[in-house]
This record gives structure tokens, C-alpha cells and sequence, in this order.
């Protein structure tokens, strides 16, 4: 699977998909192109994501400011020296411990090395993490999308992607996720790009500001 290269070929994806579904072109046309979202492949970025899920962006981000306020560098071995209690009151719940010691653990045992497994192909990077408990298809979406910029990515698993392909009537009221899913791969190989442009308009229709 390729990867987006910088802000200026993401641009021509973006162009490429309203190309292939006009509503998209409406979007950038109301709000302008999506920025084109990043995030370190490393092991904050896969915290950030755990706090991320099933709960807002906001909570999210109020807890992992909590735990880096906390131990300054979020890094495996600073978050294991923390006691349950100490993750408690950066607002981790107990699922949310367990998977982040289960994660951080991986990585100071050797197993997990971040290094080695950013240089990998998708399909290979998902085998490897969904091994894990606590990192489901969603985080691992989150993660070779906006840390390792692979083209074609679409997470099924994102409630805001989802809501964004029913107000935009990019299919019927009454179609299933696995029909949006169906949908979706019109945008092959460039699904990723087309999922920055409906969070995009997620965000943008909510005038939600995002840190």
C-alpha cells in the first residue's frame, strides 16, 4: 500500500476524490481542503489513541494532558512506574490501565519495537498490534492513517466518518455500515484521503475546535 507523500500530493488525492463523488467537491469547496492531519508513530500517539476510544476527543485529550502533566515524557517506562491509582487520577479507567500497561510493557520487554514496526507494510503492522489486547481494528486504523500516512485506509469503526457519509447523503438513510463500507471502496486506492475530507466536514458543520 502506498502512502501520502506531503501536503501537496494529499491535495491532488483530495482533488482526485472529488472527482469521484461531486459532494465531496462541495465540501472543499464550503471549507477548503482538510489539513492534512499527523501524528507521531510512537508510543504517546498509541496512548492518545486508547484514551480515544468510545469516549469525545475532549475527555481523551484532558486525560492524556493529565498523565503527561503527570511524568512529563509519556514514554513506556515513565507510565509503568506509575501505580493504578496514579492512572486513575490522570482519569484512566480500569480497562484503559490495563491496556496501557499491557502496551507499554510489550515495548520494554523488546517484543513491540515501534522502529522496526513503522517501517512495515499495513497489513503486516495490523497482525502484529490487534495481537494485543486493548488495540482493536480502530486504534490500528488511527494509527497507520495519521502517524504512517498509508492511502488507503477507511475505519469503519469511526462514529464521526460514519455520521459524515449520512449527512453528506453519500448513501441512503437506512444503509448499514457494511453498505457504507461497500461504498467507500469507490475511493480505492486513495480511501484515506476521502476519510480526512469527511471528518473535515464533521468537524467543520460542528465548528468543533480541535487541539
Amino acid at each position: 500500500m502506498t502512502k501520502i507523500k506531503n501536503e501537496s500530493h494529499f491535495k491532488e488525492l483530495c482533488d482526485w476524490c472529488t472527482g469521484v463523488e461531486p459532494k465531496l467537491e462541495n465540501v472543499i469547496r464550503e471549507y477548503d481542503y482538510p489539513p492534512f492531519w499527523h501524528r507521531n508513530p510512537d508510543f504517546a500517539t498509541l496512548i492518545l489513541t486508547i484514551l480515544e476510544q468510545q469516549v469525545s476527543l475532549a475527555s481523551a485529550k484532558a486525560a492524556y494532558n493529565k498523565l503527561e502533566e503527570k511524568i512529563k515524557n509519556v514514554t513506556p517506562e515513565n507510565l509503568l512506574n506509575l501505580t493504578d491509582e496514579e492512572l486513575r487520577a490522570c482519569y484512566f479507567s480500569r480497562q484503559k490501565i490495563q491496556y496501557s500497561r499491557i502496551l507499554a510493557n510489550e515495548i520494554v520487554s523488546g517484543k513491540l519495537n515501534l522502529n522496526e514496526l513503522n517501517e512495515m507494510e499495513e497489513a503486516a503492522i495490523r497482525k502484529i498490534l490487534i495481537k494485543l489486547k486493548g488495540i482493536g481494528n480502530w486504534t490500528i486504523d488511527m494509527y497507520v492513517l495519521m502517524c504512517l500516512h498509508y492511502c488507503d485506509i477507511f475505519p469503519p469503526g469511526d462514529l464521526a466518518t460514519i455520521k459524515a457519509v449520512y449527512e453528506l447523503e453519500l448513501v441512503a438513510p437506512e444503509a448499514t455500515k457494511e453498505e457504507i463500507v461497500e461504498y467507500m471502496k469507490r475511493f480505492s486506492p486513495n480511501r484515506s484521503v476521502a476519510t480526512y475530507i469527511l471528518w473535515h466536514f464533521y468537524i467543520q458543520k460542528r465548528k468543533l475546535v480541535l487541539e
